[in-house]
Parts: C-alpha cells; sequence; structure tokens
C-alpha cells in the first residue's frame, strides 16, 4: 500500500496541543506522524492499538478503515477535538428550489 496517498483514507482533523493545532491526517504518513510526533499521551490503550494498526497498515497487514477508526478512539480516549469527513457515495441530484 502506499502509505503517503490518501486514496481510501477519508480526511480526519485533529486538534492538539494547548493552542489546538490542526492536524489533517489524509494519508498513512499523516497517521504516522500524528501519531508519532504530536500525541498529547503515549499511554493510552487505544493510542497503543491505533499505533500498531498504523504498523499494520504501512505494511499491508490490515486496511485503513480500522486504522481510522482507532484513530477516532484514541483522540476521545486523549481528549482530543476531531472533525471526520464522512465520505458521500450518493450522487447530488439538482433540483430547483420553489
Amino acid at each position: 500500500m502506499q502509505w503517503n496517498t490518501s486514496a481510501d483514507f477519508p480526511p480526519l482533523v485533529l486538534f492538539v496541543g494547548r493552542r489546538h493545532e490542526r492536524k489533517i491526517v489524509r494519508t498513512l504518513r499523516d497517521a504516522a506522524e500524528v501519531l508519532m510526533t504530536d500525541w498529547p499521551s503515549e499511554d493510552g490503550e487505544e493510542y497503543v492499538m491505533a499505533v500498531k494498526a498504523c504498523a499494520d497498515a504501512i505494511t499491508g497487514q490490515s486496511g485503513t478503515d480500522e486504522l481510522r477508526e482507532l484513530i477516532l478512539r484514541a483522540a476521545r480516549e486523549a481528549g482530543l477535538g476531531v472533525l471526520a469527513v464522512i465520505p458521500d457515495s450518493r450522487k447530488a441530484i439538482p433540483r430547483m428550489a420553489a
């Protein structure tokens, strides 16, 4: 799997640090970077699971859906603010306003 492309990874925006700096996670590389350098605590159970899932996704042993869910759970555990983009597979149908 390409770890620096955004295919199959709907973006997450994490708010980290005292100033709630935005960290956008679009790729496996982004996920690894935020988990290793920006995470506020390395002792949470969900955090450890997210790090393992990230390594597994980079080596092709698991997919990005599981990683994304674990990052969300780890963010909740750490008290981080998160904006999650949920892709809509339905096509928009233009309608005229009455």
